[in-house]
C-alpha cells in the first residue's frame, strides 16, 4: 500500500467521522429541544398541582368520576 492509498483511506475515514459528528450533533440538538419542552410541561403540572392544593383540592386522592 503506497502513501497515496493511505491518504485516500484517511480522507474517507475523516469524511465518515464528520458525517457521524454532524448526525450526532443533530440528535443532541433535538434531544435538548425535547428536554426543554418536557421541563416546561413539568413546570406547568407542578403549578397546577400547587394551585389545586391551595384551593383545598387534592388531585392525588380524588376519586375517579365512575365511582
Amino acid at each position: 500500500m503506497d502513501h497515496e492509498d493511505r491518504f485516500v483511506d484517511i480522507e474517507i475515514k475523516l469524511a465518515q467521522q464528520e458525517d457521524l459528528v454532524d448526525s450526532l450533533n443533530g440528535t443532541v440538538y433535538q434531544q435538548a429541544r425535547r428536554i426543554d419542552q418536557l421541563e416546561a410541561i413539568v413546570t406547568k403540572l407542578a403549578e397546577h398541582v400547587r394551585t389545586l392544593q391551595e384551593a383545598g383540592q387534592s388531585p392525588i386522592n380524588e376519586r375517579p368520576p365512575h365511582y
